[in-house]
């Protein structure tokens, strides 16, 4: 992005005049040798000639200035008595006084039209360097790129200096420059307002403090990005009124920028989502290669710990107890890896739901039948809120939800204390709850103790890997429904997962035994 110039600002003030001296003493030193052979009115040309040049080339005041110099120096050498200021002929006078306003004349429209010209030039550099930012700005891919590219620009072509504030709720405005200006001072008042009321913000500081002069908002299509802060380098009266003249711009700027800024973020925010994507189909396929490598050795070791537990005649007392010691373990094992199996098909999307409208009592039955050893010393008690109507749902898997909240249950509960099951039509659902007289969930578990391999702080003594809640969450979630988990306030833990209602369909009436025999 090449430097746009604002003005020529290499040729003005005492600069200028200069050389619109030596334009008008050159001129005359040229004209000295001819002045014999030419006469007074070509003379005159020339030096028109040359205030018009001056004033193409060095502006009004310049122009002005050769204008009466002129007038002067064509009296002084070229007008009888030469080398006087005196005047024979009266007619000299009205010369003068047309060669004079000639030359003013001239002189402004050409400097007004130098001025028009330069402006036009200078509009139609900055907008090309508008184009290039836009083309940079598509290409960036990271923050710092997008601030880079903003602070050439302002520097090239504001002759300004400006750095991109993001905002964030808690840490407030910081840059997103790898190396932010360090004669850049930052108002983070005035950053907010701009950014809150989402309009620019300007304000005039002191000649050489290096603060800002202007706050541009940052408005992406989907919220408020932050601000640019912009300083000129000069910080004189006429860069800052330059930029406020170039505020609508400047705007046009501050819009690529915050569009780009958005789009940068998605791409950020898009390649977390598909490593964190790519990252959960590898643990699924680790854990479901896995699971199906140790499911049949350990269904084996299940059996023949179960065959040795009750060989006939009876092993020796010692031996008997070392076999059931492996029963126990085998089948923990077992089911970690039935564990890890399910949550790896269920992640995977390969599970179907065998859903059939029936009654929630008879699966609430077999998942207590199941966990008969597990639920040794703790009494279940089952609490039904009055009429409950048939649920579609696939029994086998909310059995498996309820065996693993009973079991959680009856892990954390301490010895003798009974476990509840509550049943109740809440809206337009079932809510099934399983409360416990445990130490409860950590404060600030939240829904993340339903996350794979998440447990509570109170569960560093116990045996586990924290797949029983994912996977209840999982069955609920594929069935329509919500869990979540909480403590009571008389103790205890309690996790609720509800099923959507639906509409059962109709059935048929018995008929009668009078209808019969008729």
């Amino acid at each position: 992005m090449g430097t746009v110039q604002h003005g020529d600002r290499d040729i003005q003030g005492w600069q200028g005049i200069a050389l619109a001296v030596a334009a008008c003493a050159a001129v005359t030193l040229l004209c000295l040798p001819l002045a014999n052979l030419l006469a007074p009115a070509n003379i005159v040309m020339l030096f028109l000639l040359t205030v018009l040049l001056v004033a193409v080339r060095l502006g009004l005041s310049a122009a002005l200035v050769a204008a009466f110099l002129s007038v002067a120096l064509f009296d002084f050498f070229f007008v009888p008595p030469r080398f006087s200021f005196e005047v024979s002929d009266g007619q000299y006078l009205v010369t003068f006084a047309v060669m004079l306003v000639v030359a003013v004349v001239t002189s402004t429209l050409a400097a007004n039209l130098r001025r028009n010209a330069l402006a036009s030039a200078l509009e139609a550099r900055r907008a090309r360097a508008l184009y290039e930012m836009a083309r940079e700005l598509s290409g960036a891919l990271t923050m710092a790129q997008v601030a880079e590219i903003t602070r050439v620009f302002l520097r090239n072509v504001m002759n300004a200096e400006g750095d991109v504030l993001l905002h964030d709720t808690q840490a407030g405005f910081r840059s997103c420059a790898e190396n932010a200006p360090p004669s850049l001072r930052i108002e983070p008042a005035l950053a907010l307002i701009a950014f809150e009321r989402g309009e620019p913000v300007r304000c005039n500081p002191l000649a050489g403090s290096g603060s800002a002069a202007l706050y541009l908002p940052l408005k992406a299509p989907m919220r408020m990005r932050g601000v640019i802060a912009v300083a000129p380098l000069e910080n004189s009266a006429a860069e800052l009124t330059d930029m406020q003249a170039q505020q609508e711009r400047l705007g046009t700027m501050a819009s690529l920028v915050a569009i780009a800024i958005e789009r940068v973020h998605y791409v950020e925010v898009a390649q977390r989502s598909q490593v964190d994507i790519v990252s959960e189909r590898l643990r699924s396929s680790i854990l479901s290669a896995l699971s199906h490598d140790l499911r049949t050795p350990l269904t084996a070791l299940v059996g023949l710990a179960d065959s040795l537990v009750e060989y006939r005649p009876p092993l020796a007392m010692p031996a008997r107890e070392t076999a059931m010691a492996i029963r126990d373990q085998s089948e923990y094992l077992a089911g970690l890896v039935t564990n890890l199996l399910d949550m790896a098909r269920l992640h995977a999307g390969k599970v179907t739901l065998r859903k059939e409208w029936q009654p929630i009592d008879e699966v609430i039955g077999s998942s207590i039948k199941l966990l008969g050893r597990a639920l040794a010393g703790h009494a279940v008690r089952v609490r039904r809120g009055g009429d409950l109507p048939l649920v579609e749902f696939d029994a086998v898997l909310i059995e498996r939800v309820l065996c693993n909240l009973l079991e959680n249950a009856a892990k954390y509960s301490p010895p003798d204390q009974d476990i509840g099951i509550e049943v109740a039509l809440q809206d337009d659902c079932l809510a099934v709850s399983v409360v416990d007289r445990g130490p409860g969930f950590p404060g600030e578990a939240g829904d993340s103790i339903f996350e794979m391999f998440v447990r509570g702080e109170h569960e560093s003594t116990r045996a586990g890997v924290g797949l029983g809640l994912a996977i209840c969450r999982a069955i609920v979630e594929a069935h329509g429904g919500s869990i979540r988990a909480m403590n009571r306030p008389e103790g205890g833990g309690c996790v609720s997962f509800s099923l959507p209602l639906g509409t059962p369909p109709a059935l048929d009436e018995e008929p009668t035994g009078l209808e019969e025999a008729s």
